[in-house]
């Protein structure tokens, strides 16, 4: 089974520390952050990858093309490409009946075998993983004479979002158009089909959206909480 990752944006949030390499390159710990992820599938026993290189996609050619532990496709699909219309680009390469997708900067704890199996149960076109963030600010809660009667600091919200880690049947291409971003002219057809399900994670998630979410990233690495690093646990 395949897994295709969206590799090609250009990481605006991300310019100052960047420098020249694309955002999937950027590092935590001595290893781009797309290793990272591309460890999380092969700990389940996927190697066989997609990518889908945009902006400066020769510097991860050039990282990835000479390993010997997966199977590696890339993919031009265009340096302005918007999300959807990057997964329209690789339809060529997708041979299984189901195929898995991600981008190139979340990481996680998920359990991609029960993401798959639940993605099976529910006999849906496609399944998004959803996740509860935890908010950038500590909370107030006051009392009636405005005297705080709690502080939280950055407590996980009650509400989900998209987590990135999705499962896809072939059919998926139905909906989807070459301008399309995925994340709203694609899903809202599936939406409006009624095949789009939810599969909630409860566990670690950590999206790598600007400098100082690399920053975290990296202090977590150095530490002994490095929950996404699941094939450290086989010695993989």
């Amino acid at each position: 089974m395949g897994v295709v990752i969206l590799c090609g944006g250009k990481g605006i949030r991300m310019s100052e520390m960047r420098g020249f390499a694309p955002k999937p390159m950027v590092k935590i710990g001595d290893k781009p952050v797309l290793w990272h992820i591309m460890k999380i599938y092969s700990y389940y026993g996927f190697n066989n990858f997609v990518l889908c290189l945009g902006y400066r996609g020769n510097k991860i050619r050039e990282y990835f093309e000479g390993n010997k532990e997966w199977n590696i496709t890339f993919a031009d699909t265009g340096l302005d490409t918007n999300t959807g219309g990057r997964i329209k680009k690789i339809e060529e390469y997708i041979n299984d009946e189901v195929f898995l997708v991600t981008y190139a900067d979340g990481l996680s704890n998920i359990n991609i075998n029960d993401l798959l199996e639940y993605h099976r149960r529910q006999d849906k076109i496609a399944t998004i993983t959803v996740v509860k963030p935890r908010s950038p600010f500590g909370m107030l809660e006051l009392d009636d004479n405005n005297l705080v009667a709690s502080f939280k600091e950055k407590p996980v919200l009650d509400y989900w979002i998209n987590g990135g880690f999705f499962v896809f049947h072939r059919d998926v291409f139905k909906y989807i158009e070459e301008g399309d971003t995925l994340e709203k002219e694609s899903f809202d057809r599936l939406v409006k089909a009624r095949e789009l399900c939810a599969y909630k994670h409860d566990g670690f998630w950590k999206c790598m959206d600007t400098y100082k979410d690399n920053l975290e990233l990296n202090e977590i690495w150095r530490s002994d909480k490095t929950q996404w690093a699941i094939w450290e646990e086989q010695g993989l």
